[in-house]
């Protein structure tokens, strides 16, 4: 497999490295262009969200495979939690969770994969509040984010990691994916609410299926399936 990470551009300020990295695969950049940036001024998440993050807080970064594997997001998940440390777990599709500071388990990093099948490329995005101070955040996000703690400094050698992370994460198969996945859903066993078609409904998660979608039993015991792109959770009562 070859590696990633290289060719490696970084800058201190862009408006988004996921839009520099279509920009560049586009262009003809090779499998395992890695951008990076100390900030982003159009930072954003899964359905067009706002990614938020000071300046030298946060590790940010978007990677170009070519020939990508059809389970990317899971697999991006699953190695942001690994970096993250034993404790953190993942929300489907794309959140990665963790306790810190003393504070209630929340968001300490995001992934947004953009894919372009036609042509056989993928940018994979990350967020990831390494070295955030919560209290720069606006209030409202504050106790909805986490962070590693980290120092601004420490940014690099995480990139690495994460790096080495996808690397190995990317040899393994769907089954072992999936399994790593369980080991850290947070949802597993929650109740859950989604909306669709206008209206909301309600069921347990009960994991993921091998293809990605979110498994949900119902009242009367039968099980569907949730696809990323067509739902959005939503609290219960």
């Amino acid at each position: 497999m070859m590696p990633l990470g290289s060719p490696h551009l970084h800058l201190k300020s862009v408006d988004s490295t996921n839009d520099r990295a279509r920009a560049l695969a586009i262009s003809g950049a090779p499998h395992g262009t890695l951008v990076s940036a100390d900030h982003q001024s159009q930072g954003r998440g899964r359905q067009g969200r706002d990614w938020i993050a000071p300046p030298g807080s946060s590790v940010l970064i978007s990677l170009l495979l070519r020939d990508p594997p059809p389970l990317l997001p899971l697999i991006a998940a699953v190695a942001v939690a690994e970096i993250c440390g034993p404790a953190a777990r993942i929300k489907w599709p794309n959140d990665i969770l963790l306790a810190s500071d003393g504070r209630p388990e929340a968001k300490v990093a995001g992934i947004l994969c953009e894919a372009r099948p036609q042509e056989a490329w993928a940018v994979v995005g990350v967020g990831l509040n390494a070295a955030l101070d919560l209290s720069q955040l606006p209030s409202e996000l504050q106790a909805r984010s986490a962070t590693l703690g980290l120092r601004s400094e420490q940014r690099a050698a995480l990139i690495d990691q994460l790096i080495e992370s996808l690397q190995a994460k990317l040899a393994l198969s769907s089954d072992e994916i999936v399994a790593f996945w369980n080991e850290r859903d947070a949802l597993l066993g929650e109740r859950i609410g989604w909306v669709t078609g206008g209206s909301q409904k309600s069921g347990t998660a009960a994991g993921i299926g091998h293809g990605g979608s979110l498994l949900v039993r119902l009242e009367d015991g039968s099980e569907l399936e949730l696809n990323a792109g067509e739902v959005h959770l939503a609290a219960t009562d």
